[in-house]
């Protein structure tokens, strides 16, 4: 029987406690494993489910729109480390996030995505969709998805700073 190795973590954050819960487990499974992490924030800019030539966007002007997310993205960065991640990098993309995340996990040959649920039902959940779903269904390797109880239960809640 085949074992688990995880050499290449992925874990998308949107700063919301789910993805609290999610980054504390994926940076306990990096220190355990010596694995790198990686942290992914993604931006949906209006018209992201449109195809990218047809927005015209100047790459300037994408920039400047995700721009507010670096300083979060930097401090759960630190967070990482500071919770036993030894290499973490963190990227942001623009567009839509189970997208993006599946297409970083395969572009990096990423060996687990460590993801927060947000949880949402009814109306919700069929207006908004979920990401860890569409991420669970489309993902070429295994996808570890965090509740928030998990999340509670991990001491990761509320969010971090």
């Amino acid at each position: 029987m085949a074992t688990l190795e995880f050499r290449r973590i992925l874990c998308p954050v949107d700063f919301s406690p789910a993805s609290a819960g999610a980054l504390r487990a994926a940076a306990s499974l990096a220190q355990r494993f010596d694995a790198d992490l990686t942290l992914l924030h993604v931006d949906m800019i209006p018209g992201s489910s449109i195809p990218e030539s047809m927005l015209g966007l100047p790459p300037a002007l994408a920039t400047d729109l995700s721009a507010p997310a670096d300083q979060p993205l930097l401090e759960w960065k630190g967070r990482a480390e500071a919770l036993g991640a030894k290499r973490v990098k963190a990227f942001r993309s623009i567009g839509l996030p189970a997208d993006e995340i599946v297409a970083m996990a395969a572009r990096d040959a990423v060996d687990l995505i460590v993801v927060g649920t947000h949880g949402r039902k009814g109306l919700g959940h069929l207006v908004l969709g979920s990401v860890a779903e569409q991420v669970v269904r489309h993902a070429a390797c295994p996808v570890l998805t965090l509740g928030s109880e998990a999340s509670r239960a991990l001491g990761a809640w509320p969010a971090p700073d």
